[in-house]
C-alpha cells in the first residue's frame, strides 16, 4: 500500500525533498544545489535521493507537493509570456496610468515599472456597465470578432480581460471570453471575474494581467515536472502550494498561477504554524533563512496572517504600509511574509561612500558562495561565518561539500578589508552584524508594524542559516524562547505535507452594515459554500473532509481600504469584531461610525490527515549533559574576539539534553549557534528550544 509523502520546495540556491512515512512519522530528507537552468532536474535529483534513503519504491508515493518561485523569477526576470490585455472602452491606458503613489514622495527620478504587456497591445471593447451592475451600454459582440482576428495576428499566447464592474456583473465579461477562446487557438484567456471579482479596477486588471502573463510559463513548468515524475514511476497527483498556504492540484495551479506567485515561502510558515500547535504555541513568528533570502511571517492563534495588499517583482525600498510601491499590485490571497536578501549566499560589497553592505544580490546556486568553491567571486553572508569559525569546514552537508576557509578569508580581504581599513575577521563580523539589523528589521515589520510584541511571540527558525543567527536575533528583540525543529534546512519541504487543501471564493456586497440582512449574508454564502464543496469533491475529498470558513472585508464609510474579519451568525457581531481588529491594527477605533461590507469571503478546505511527529526514546540520566564530540574557536563580538566552543552532533543529543552556551550544535543541514549566557535543551520530540541561560 502506498504510504509516503513526498514534499519538494525548490529555492534559490538548494532544492529541499522531504519524504515521509504516514504510519510510523519517521522522515527522510535530501538537500541538493537547484538547477536554475533546469529546475526539474533539482526536483528529480532530490526526489531520487529522499527515495534512497527511505529504501522506498516510486510507486509507494501517494502524495506529492511542490513549493516553488517560478511564477514569481518569471516576473522578475521578464520571462513572461507575450500577452494582450483587454479593457472596457476608454480605458486602454489604465495599466500605463497605474497608480499615483510611489515609495519616495520626492524622487523625481523614480520610474513606475514597465507595464507587462506593452500599450500596443491594449485593446478596448465597447460595452460599459454602472457602479451597481446594470448595463448602460451592451456588449457589441460583432467588435470582439473583429478584435480576435486582429490579436491572431499579434501571436499572442495569452490574453488578460478586465471590464469596468464586472465584479457585480460578469455576463460581458465571460461573453467576451467565450468569444475570444472560441477565435483563439492555444491561447489561454483570464478573466477578472474569475481571477480576482473585487473592487479598484487598476488592481484587478493588474492580478489578472499577472495571472495571464505567467500562465503560459507555470503550465509548461508544471507539465514538465508531471512528466518527469511520471517517467520515475511516481503515478502521484502533483499538488501545488498555494500564497495563502493550501494547496492546489498542478491543472488548477496552471490556470490560476497568479494564486502560487509566493508558493515556495508559504511552505516555511505552514510549517511553523502547525509545529507551534502541535507543542501547544498557538502565537508564533517564523524567520526562514536560506541561501537567497530571509523570510518572516507571524502566527496568531494558530492562523498564519493572510494578506491581500502584496506586490510582486517589487524593489527593497521600503513605501508605505510596509509595500515597496514598486511592483506590481496582485490581489490574490497571500500569506503576510516579509523578505528581505539576507540569505547565507547574499553578497557584501562596499558602496561609492565606503559603507559596507549585504545583499539584494545573491551567489544563489550557481556559483554560490567562494568558499563552496563552484566559481564565486564576491564574499557572501556564509564565506563571513567559516571566517568566524562558526560553519565546520569539513561538515557542510554533512560533509556532502567541503567550504575552503582561504578562499573565503581571501574574497573579504580583497573586496573589503583594503577599501573599509579594518581587519579580515572585524569585515567579517561586520558582514553578519549587518545581515543580522536587516532581518531584525524584517521582524519588526512582521510584528510591530502589525500592531503586535514579539516578545509575546515563539521564534521558530528553520532555512539552512536561521538557526546560525536565530541568538542573535532572539537577544535583539526579547523573545523569551527560540525553537529549532528538528532539520531546519528542510522545514519548508516538512510544510508542504502539513497543509490541506483550499480554494478562496470571492463575492462583491457593498453594501452599509445597517441596511444589509443576516438572511441575505447567509443565503450569499450557502452559495459559495456549495460552489466550494463542489471543486473539492471533484477532486476527491469526501464530504466529510470539508470545512468552511466564512469571512468578510469591512470597513468604515468613506474608508479607502478593508479589513478582514471572521463572519459568525449574526451582524453585530461583525461591527463589534471589526472596531476591536481596527482598534489592534491602528490603535484606535470609531464605534459610532457606520460600517460598510464590502466583500464576503469564503475559504473551503479540504482537511488532510496530518503526519504526527516522532517522540524520542526516553533517555538514560547520563544523556542530559552530553558529551562535546569536538572543539573549536569561535568569534563572539559580546566577548571581543574568539572563544573556546564545544562542538556538539544534534543527532546524538537525547530528549531532555542541556547545552550551555557559548557552543555550536551542528547537524546534516544546519547548524545552530548559542551565545554566551544563553542554553538549549531538547524536548520530547527531538527540537531545541535556545532560552536565556536562568543563572545569568
Amino acid at each position: 500500500m502506498s504510504h509516503y509523502r513526498l514534499g519538494v520546495d525548490i529555492g534559490g540556491t538548494f532544492t529541499d525533498a522531504s519524504l515521509i512515512d504516514e504510519i510510523t512519522g519517521e522522515v527522510w530528507s535530501a538537500k541538493v544545489p537547484s538547477t536554475p537552468a533546469d529546475p526539474a532536474a533539482g526536483f528529480m535529483t532530490g526526489t531520487e535521493r529522499a527515495l534512497g534513503a527511505a529504501r522506498a519504491h516510486a510507486a509507494d508515493v501517494r502524495y506529492v507537493v511542490h513549493g516553488t518561485t517560478v511564477a514569481t523569477n518569471a516576473i522578475i526576470e521578464g520571462r513572461v509570456a507575450r500577452s494582450a490585455f483587454v479593457t472596457t472602452e476608454g480605458f486602454r491606458d489604465m495599466l500605463e496610468i497605474a497608480r499615483q503613489v510611489r515609495p519616495t514622495l520626492y524622487d523625481v527620478r523614480f520610474e513606475k515599472p514597465r507595464p507587462l504587456v506593452p500599450r500596443q497591445l491594449c485593446f478596448e471593447v465597447s460595452e460599459r456597465l454602472d457602479a451597481q451592475g446594470q448595463v448602460l451600454k451592451p456588449l457589441d459582440e460583432r467588435a470582439v470578432l473583429l478584435l480576435a482576428a486582429e490579436l491572431n495576428t499579434c501571436q499572442v499566447e495569452s490574453v488578460a480581460v478586465c471590464l469596468l464592474h464586472s465584479y457585480l456583473n460578469p455576463a460581458h465579461e465571460k461573453r467576451v471570453g467565450e468569444l475570444l477562446r472560441a477565435c483563439l487557438s492555444g491561447v489561454s484567456v483570464s478573466l477578472s471575474s474569475e481571477v480576482a471579482p473585487e473592487i479598484r479596477e487598476y488592481l484587478r486588471a493588474s492580478t489578472t494581467v499577472i495571472n495571464a502573463a505567467i500562465q503560459p510559463v507555470v503550465s509548461r513548468y508544471l507539465e514538465q515536472i508531471a512528466a518527469r515524475l511520471r517517467e520515475a514511476g511516481i503515478s502521484a497527483e502533483l499538488l501545488v502550494m498555494q500564497s495563502s498556504g493550501g494547496v492546489y492540484p498542478a491543472g488548477a495551479a496552471g490556470a490560476r498561477p497568479a494564486f502560487m506567485v509566493e508558493s515556495g515561502p508559504a511552505a516555511g510558515v505552514i510549517a511553523a504554524a502547525h509545529l507551534g500547535q502541535t507543542l501547544g504555541h498557538q502565537d508564533v513568528i517564523s524567520l526562514d533563512m536560506g541561501g537567497t533570502t530571509a523570510k518572516a511571517g507571524l502566527v496568531e492563534h494558530g492562523t498564519p496572517r493572510v494578506t491581500r495588499d502584496y506586490e510582486v517583482g517589487a524593489t527593497a525600498r521600503a513605501g508605505i504600509a510596509g509595500l515597496s510601491l514598486g511592483g506590481y499590485p496582485l490581489r490574490t490571497p497571500v500569506i503576510d511574509l516579509v523578505e528581505i536578501g539576507a540569505g547565507g549566499g547574499s553578497i557584501a560589497w562596499v558602496d561609492s561612500g565606503g559603507m559596507l553592505r549585504v545583499g539584494p544580490q545573491s551567489a544563489g546556486a550557481d556559483p554560490g558562495p567562494v568558499c563552496y568553491g563552484w566559481g564565486g567571486q564576491e564574499p557572501t553572508v556564509t564565506d563571513a561565518n567559516l571566517v568566524l569559525g562558526r560553519l565546520n569546514p569539513d561538515y557542510f552537508l554533512g560533509g556532502a561539500i567541503r567550504l575552503d576557509v582561504e578562499r573565503a578569508t581571501h574574497a573579504i580581504r580583497r573586496r573589503c578589508e583594503a577599501r573599509l581599513g579594518m581587519g579580515v575577521v572585524e569585515a567579517a563580523n561586520g558582514i553578519v552584524e549587518i545581515a543580522n539589523a536587516a532581518m531584525v528589521n524584517a521582524l519588526h515589520l512582521v510584528s510591530v508594524q502589525r500592531g503586535y510584541d514579539p516578545r509575546d511571540f515563539l521564534l521558530v527558525t528553520f532555512g539552512g542559516a536561521g538557526p546560525l543567527h536565530a541568538n542573535a536575533l532572539a537577544a535583539e528583540l526579547a523573545i523569551p524562547e527560540t525553537l529549532v525543529p528538528v532539520s531546519p534546512g528542510i522545514f519548508s519541504a516538512q510544510g508542504l505535507l502539513v497543509t490541506d487543501l483550499k480554494r478562496e471564493l470571492t463575492l462583491a456586497l457593498m453594501e452599509k452594515l445597517e441596511r444589509t440582512s443576516a438572511q441575505r449574508v447567509h443565503r450569499a454564502f450557502a452559495e459559495l459554500e456549495r460552489q466550494g464543496a463542489a471543486e473539492l469533491r471533484a477532486e476527491g475529498v469526501a464530504p466529510a473532509e470539508i470545512a468552511f470558513q466564512r469571512k468578510v472585508d469591512a470597513r468604515y464609510v468613506g474608508q479607502s481600504y478593508e479589513l478582514t474579519i471572521p463572519f459568525g451568525e449574526c451582524l453585530e457581531d461583525v461591527a463589534r469584531r471589526f472596531h476591536e481588529e481596527h482598534d489592534r491594527a491602528y490603535g484606535y477605533s470609531a464605534p459610532e461610525e457606520p460600517v460598510e461590507l464590502v466583500n464576503l469571503r469564503l475559504v473551503t478546505v479540504g482537511q488532510i490527515e496530518k503526519p504526527r511527529p516522532r517522540r524520542l526514546p526516553e533517555p538514560a540520566p547520563s544523556a542530559q549533559r552530553p558529551e562535546p564530540k569536538a572543539a573549536r574557536q569561535v568569534y563572539f563580538p559580546d566577548a571581543g574576539g574568539f572563544l573556546e566552543c564545544n562542538i556538539y552532533e544534534r543527532s546524538r543529543l537525547a530528549a531532555r539534553a542541556l547545552v550551555e552556551g557559548p557552543a555550536v550544535i551542528e547537524e546534516y543541514d544546519s547548524t545552530t549557534l548559542v551565545h554566551r549566557g544563553f542554553c538549549v535543551t531538547v524536548d520530547a520530540y527531538g527540537n531545541l528550544r535556545l532560552n536565556k541561560d536562568a543563572r545569568g
